[in-house]
């Protein structure tokens, strides 16, 4: 086998000097074949950032660096970042946890979102949803850990089951989960001028029918495209692996693309910037 692995590795090389390399096209030295052996493989789609993968998947149906705009999600767990390094190496955007529930807010939010600001990349805060609270409270403690920002992206809910939590193993109906994540919506809405953006993994979107929603989504689909996991789904925003690497963090941190091109990059920003 290893043997096999080192021919589709040459075979890959051989082709791309066969194609002169060229502007938008870069080698890709992280992806990995059946065993895991790292394999080099070309892609094009724009100017990919340096970004890495300590556990890489094999992606058969459209690869993640295809797309032109990356960037990061992160809580305290990342520690200390080195956010100019991050913004040079191509991170173009970062969502950062805020809050979770009515009364946790996540100690690195405030240097993040400063930091995020002086290195010049643009940032949002997310709030994690806790079913043992209504969203009307939750949209409140969002609002006194948030501030109001020019530039700011726009809000996020974060809508996943969290089957472990030590303190809430309540399972609401769909109904109410959609009642009251509206409410949550609604109140950031008319608060940050913005509607919110909504992050869910693949067990609760098909769960709760959150496909009904009417919302721009931020998809978590880490074994396959999204048009292949939530066929139909339109998204802004991909989160596809959460053992990425990336320039100024010292360990793993979650990965995400931007649906779009550069320019769609900007327009998006210019119509979903807080003002």
């Amino acid at each position: 086998m290893r043997f096999i692995h080192k021919l589709i590795a040459i075979a890959a090389l051989s082709a791309l000097a066969a194609c002169g390399g060229g502007p938008g096209r870069r080698v890709i030295t992280d992806i990995s074949i059946g065993s895991g052996q790292p394999v080099q493989g070309s892609f094009t789609g724009g100017t990919v950032p340096m970004l890495g993968d300590t556990a890489p998947h094999v992606w058969r149906n459209g690869h993640p660096y295809n797309h032109h705009v990356h960037g990061v999600d992160v809580s305290r767990y990342q520690g200390n970042v080195n956010w100019h390094a991050a913004r040079n190496a191509g991170v173009s955007f970062a969502f950062i946890k805020a809050t979770e529930g009515g009364d946790h807010s996540d100690p690195s939010f405030g240097r993040y979102w400063a930091e995020t600001r002086a290195a010049g990349i643009p940032r949002g805060a997310y709030h994690f949803y806790y079913f043992c609270r209504s969203g009307a409270e939750q949209a409140a403690w969002f609002i006194a850990n948030v501030p109001r920002e020019r530039g700011a992206l726009p809000p996020v809910i974060d809508l996943e089951w969290v089957h472990t939590s030590r303190t809430c193993r309540y399972k609401p109906s769909v109904a109410e989960i959609k009642r009251e994540a509206g409410h949550f919506i609604s109140i950031l809405h008319r608060h940050y001028g913005q509607r919110p953006i909504v992050y869910t993994t693949v067990d609760f979107y098909r769960d709760t029918r959150l496909g009904d929603l009417n919302a721009e989504f931020w998809l978590r689909s880490v074994a396959d495209h999204p048009s292949r996991i939530y066929p139909g789904q339109r998204w802004s925003f991909w989160q596809y692996t959460g053992t990425g690497t990336a320039p100024g963090f010292s360990g793993n941190v979650d990965l995400n693309a931007f649906a779009g091109t550069q320019m769609q990059w900007r327009r998006w920003l210019a119509t979903r910037s807080q003002r």
